[in-house]
């Protein structure tokens, strides 16, 4: 029997940490109510706590693929996963607003910042040459699947316990985790002495110098990124796709759903329902970046978002069971496909070796983005008593990024040409 790839059980790790990391970030939504209700704190805080966690990690990820060309991947996996952990812990304590802003602002953003915007395209850059669209569409649907099984469990154990209850349960399986990385983690497949997958002529560009500062190399990467209009745009499109994704659907969507009469958990199962055709929609969307024109791929992305996103307020006003699920498919199919075509096009123009960095900067405007979205949802709701503007105006941000991604040009240029 032919033996499988280490590679491959690399990807497997990861895969199941990203579930970790993405179930405590996407679990924010379930919790604004219960935190209100107990704390009696004002939604607009709550929502600025997520909103500083959100930023905070997508900020870090230049920073954490530094780091991991430093001090080794396993290294900052295990010292992530420990940060996650202490956060989820300390939230059984918590008690007063600032705890909040500090636990899951800084501590669950720093923690969840690896898993949630480099490790994709570190795993697949480093560890693959073929199939790294498939491998990225894996990684990158892995945050879909932890809110495809977990957020209706969650929202059961608040409903029908408490919501220290579901803390609990995310605190085991982050245990669980860290104790996987600790024993089967590898940093790199030199460390076991095997080529990427794929790579049988060892033609895999080098790793960076162990020996560099990781602040210089984050911000040498975003000097060589600024020079390229190609950054701007991919950064530009990317803060849009925060901004109407984790930042809108994954902070308020249950909130959303909760004003107009829909019961915790049958919101929490819509976005769970979402989750499951995304699982698809992501991995589909890393099998086409192989085959197909990035850019139009992107173009489509975001124009179907936008129109899901008009509709939903729709939805939810004539209270159609139908319409809804109609966006939860169309949504969840296109909630993280934009990820693999937008690493495939970093990569195209700046090469394997630069690209971790220069994405995490890419990634960082997704972040601010869905930091705009996180906090600006909570004012619009105390402004309006509704979020239905929130979900127009990301609806047209969408058609705008569709724009932008479409004046990128057909052949990106190499990092050669940018040094």
């Amino acid at each position: 029997m032919k033996r499988i790839h280490y590679s491959w059980i690399i990807l497997t790790i990861s895969f199941f940490s990203i579930i970790v990391a993405g179930i405590v970030r996407s679990s924010s939504g379930v919790f604004i109510e219960p935190f209100e209700s107990e704390f009696g704190w004002d939604r607009s805080v709550i929502s600025f706590a997520f909103a500083v966690g959100l930023f905070l990690y997508g900020i870090s990820g230049p920073f954490m693929a530094a780091l991991i060309e430093v001090l080794g991947l396993k290294k900052i996996m295990i010292i992530s996963m420990g940060t996650l952990l202490s956060g989820t812990l300390l939230t059984l304590v918590m008690n007063q607003p600032w705890q909040l802003i500090l636990i899951w602002g800084i501590i669950i953003g720093l923690g969840s910042s690896l898993f949630l915007t480099v490790l994709s395209p570190y795993i697949a850059n480093r560890w693959f040459v073929k199939r790294r669209g498939l491998a990225v569409g894996i990684l990158t649907a892995s945050t879909a699947t932890g809110q495809l099984i977990l957020l209706p469990i969650l929202a059961i154990i608040i409903e029908n316990y408490t919501w220290r209850g579901a803390i609990s349960l995310i605190i085991i399986l982050s245990v669980t985790m860290f104790l996987i990385i600790a024993f089967f983690m590898k940093s790199s497949p030199k460390d076991i002495g095997i080529e990427p997958y794929g790579d049988e002529d060892g033609l895999q560009e080098k790793e960076g110098d162990s020996r560099k500062n990781p602040i210089l190399i984050a911000f040498n990467g975003l000097f060589l990124a600024v020079k390229a209009k190609e950054f701007w745009l991919l950064a530009g499109s990317f803060f849009i796709c925060g901004l109407s994704t984790s930042g809108l659907i994954g902070t308020h969507f249950v909130s959303y759903c909760l004003s107009y009469g829909i019961s915790l958990v049958t919101a929490a199962s819509l976005l769970s329902f979402m989750g499951i055709f995304d699982l698809f929609g992501t991995t589909l969307s890393g099998w086409l970046s192989d085959r197909f024109d990035n850019r139009w791929l992107l173009f489509w992305y975001y124009a179907l978002r936008g129109g899901s996103l008009v509709l939903l307020p729709f939805a939810l006003s004539e209270g159609s069971v139908t319409l809804l699920i109609i966006f939860s498919v169309f949504y969840g199919l296109d909630w993280i496909a934009t990820v693999p075509p937008t690493i495939n096009i970093s990569r195209q123009i700046f090469g394997v070796a630069k690209s971790g960095v220069i994405y995490g900067w890419i990634f960082a405007a997704h972040q601010a983005g869905a930091a705009v979205a996180a906090f600006g949802g909570g004012i619009i709701f105390n402004l309006f008593n509704s979020y239905t503007w929130a979900f127009f105006l990301a609806g047209i941000f969408c058609v705008l990024a569709s724009l932008f991604v479409v004046l990128i040009k057909k052949e990106g240029r190499t990092s050669n040409s940018l040094s």
